[in-house]
This record gives structure tokens, C-alpha cells and sequence, in this order.
């Protein structure tokens, strides 16, 4: 087993975390240098020795991702990254191939479909700015709108600061239409919304959605039925811009100019870009993580609500003509 090759091998860990961020990870977290080394060992060792498993990084930055999501719990965490594994290999296109090359994500990215604000809030969050309206039905597809959601969140994971603060969603509704249901069936958004709370390990410390169009709200109020109360509690809806900024509950100055801010949107994307030319090889190289699939039940595989209460989750699979991986979601069967 030691003569296994890895995707990224153990790494003698160096805290990077401002103290102001290690004294939060502690109070919200329970990281402290002890908890940390010993989880990172457990969490190494179980790997080695996992069957289901067949490869993965084993960077202290990448396997920190699921302790500080399961709050340092390890057993939750492995079950997590098992999952988090298998999701990928089943549901390749919103997982795989995440390569911000591709002319259609480079497009994506350039009308600002998708980005994180430059600066950090006073909490040190990162703000993540979505316009669903610039997605154009007619020139992209749902594993489009998939594999960009895959770069921009696998991106940020990459920052052990926005591991442990956490990340506020801003969303502009401006644009989308009852025509935008068409993109998934509703048993695929089930799947979507329960696979990505529960398998992202990502700390989603508010959503402020505006401008949404009445043909939408009726689906928005379905959506919420699908999310945990905690998250629930945590997402605040609003008619306007102005509304958004008169709550005060966003700062005015992260925003891009078109919102309110100082820095015009398009500057914050070509800063956003950066980041993502730099993310790029370690988000290509995911594509060598994998598990045996043999030893995952049916249910597991195919990615049923249910499953979700055990380890495995995903949201299979046909050729993906980008990549060569899995990306068809008319094969989600719900049972």
C-alpha cells in the first residue's frame, strides 16, 4: 500500500489562517493544532486502507475541507469525502473535467454568470456573485451551467480562509424566466439541491436573492422546501437592489458598481480569472481521484435522496463529448 501512487501526497501542515481565523475555527470548529494533526492522521491512514477508495489527495489543505465542514468529526468526515468521491465519478459533469479553458466556461466567466468578489466582507467572507439571467437556454446546457458551478466552488475550497469564515451568496434574478425550469426535470433538482448540501463542503453563511420574476417564485418556494432550516434560516429574499442595500445585511462596498460598490464588475472578473488560471492544474488533477464502484450499492451509485443518510451520492451518466466523462441527466432515476 505505501508504493500507491496519490493524486497529492501527506504534507507536513503549516497553519496559514490568520489568528483571527484560528481563534474562529476553535470557537466554531474545534480546531485547535491537536485536534487538526491527530484527524489528519486518522483521515490519511483510513484512506490507505479504504477498498472503496482507489485514489485522492491527501494535502492536509484538500482533507481540511471535510473536517472543518463536519466541525471536526471524523467519522463524519470520512463518510463525507467517500461520498464527495463517488458523487464526482458518477456525476462527472458537474465534477470532472473542470477546465475554465473551455471556450464555453471562458464565456461563461466573461459575462460574469459567476464570481467571488474581490475583497472580503468584515467577517472575512467571501461574497460569490451570481446572474443566472446572463445564461443564454439557447447556446448553453445544463452541464454548462454544472461545470461552471464546479470551477467557481472548487476554486474557492482551494483558500483554507473561506474553509473555516464560510461564504455569502448574492444572487441577481434579473432575466430568469419560467423557461429556465426546462433545464432540469424536478427529480434532477432534487437531486442537485441534496447532493450539493450535503456533499460540498462548503459553509453557506447567507443567501440574498433579488429581482426574482413572480413566474419563478412558485419554484424558488418549492426550492426551499428541498433545504436544511439551518440554510433555510439563513437565505433573505428581496424585491430590489435597493431593498438589498437598505438591510444592510450585504456591505454596500464589496459589491461590484453595477451594484452599488466601487470597483466595476468587469474589473472583479478579470481579477476572478486569476484565480481561476492559477486553480487550474490542481482542479484538472481531481480528475485522477476515484473509487471502486463495485463496492458501492445501486442506490449509492445511482444517487437516490436516500442515500444521502449513508455514504454514496451521484447523479449519473452519459458521454460528456467535452471530456470524454459522464454528463447526461436524463439518466437520474429516482426510486
Amino acid at each position: 500500500m505505501s508504493n500507491r501512487k496519490w493524486v497529492t501526497q501527506p504534507d507536513v501542515y503549516v497553519c496559514p489562517l490568520t489568528k483571527e481565523a484560528q481563534e474562529l475555527a476553535m470557537f466554531e470548529l474545534r480546531e485547535n493544532d491537536q485536534t487538526r494533526d491527530s484527524a489528519l492522521e486518522s483521515m490519511r491512514d483510513w484512506i490507505k486502507q479504504n477498498p472503496r477508495i482507489k485514489n485522492c489527495r491527501l494535502d492536509a489543505r484538500f482533507l481540511l475541507r471535510f473536517l472543518r465542514f463536519k466541525k471536526f468529526s471524523v467519522e463524519q468526515a470520512k463518510e463525507a469525502l467517500e461520498r464527495y468521491i463517488l458523487l464526482r465519478q458518477c456525476f462527472g459533469v458537474a465534477f470532472n473535467c473542470l477546465d475554465i479553458t473551455i471556450p464555453m466556461m471562458e464565456e461563461l466567466t466573461n459575462l460574469g454568470y459567476m464570481f467571488a468578489c474581490p475583497k472580503r466582507d468584515s467577517q472575512g467572507r467571501r461574497v460569490i456573485v451570481a446572474r443566472p439571467g446572463v445564461f443564454d437556454l439557447n447556446k448553453f446546457t445544463n452541464g454548462d451551467m454544472c461545470r461552471i458551478h464546479g470551477i467557481v466552488y472548487e476554486t474557492l475550497m482551494e483558500d483554507e480562509e473561506n474553509q473555516v469564515r464560510g461564504f455569502v451568496h448574492f444572487a441577481d434574478g434579473s432575466g430568469v424566466g419560467f423557461a429556465y425550469l426546462t433545464l432540469f426535470t424536478i427529480r434532477e433538482a432534487v437531486r442537485i439541491v441534496k447532493n450539493g448540501e450535503k456533499t460540498l463542503p462548503m459553509r453557506h453563511k447567507e443567501v440574498h436573492g433579488f429581482n426574482i420574476h413572480p413566474s419563478m417564485k412558485f419554484a424558488l418556494d418549492w426550492g426551499m422546501t428541498l433545504i436544511s432550516d439551518k440554510i433555510k434560516s439563513r437565505v433573505r429574499l428581496y424585491s430590489n437592489i435597493n431593498e438589498v442595500l437598505d438591510a444592510g445585511h450585504v456591505e454596500k462596498h464589496i459589491l461590484p458598481k453595477e451594484y452599488g460598490g466601487t470597483m466595476p464588475m468587469s474589473e472583479m472578473i478579470e481579477l476572478w480569472k486569476e484565480e481561476l488560471r492559477q486553480s487550474h492544474p490542481i482542479l484538472m488533477s481531481h480528475d485522477e481521484m476515484a473509487v471502486n464502484e463495485e463496492l458501492f450499492s445501486r442506490r449509492e451509485k445511482e444517487g437516490a435522496v436516500s442515500a444521502l443518510r449513508r455514504q454514496g451520492v451521484s447523479c449519473g451518466a452519459e458521454k460528456d463529448s467535452l471530456c470524454g466523462i459522464t454528463g447526461n441527466f436524463r439518466k437520474l432515476e429516482v426510486d
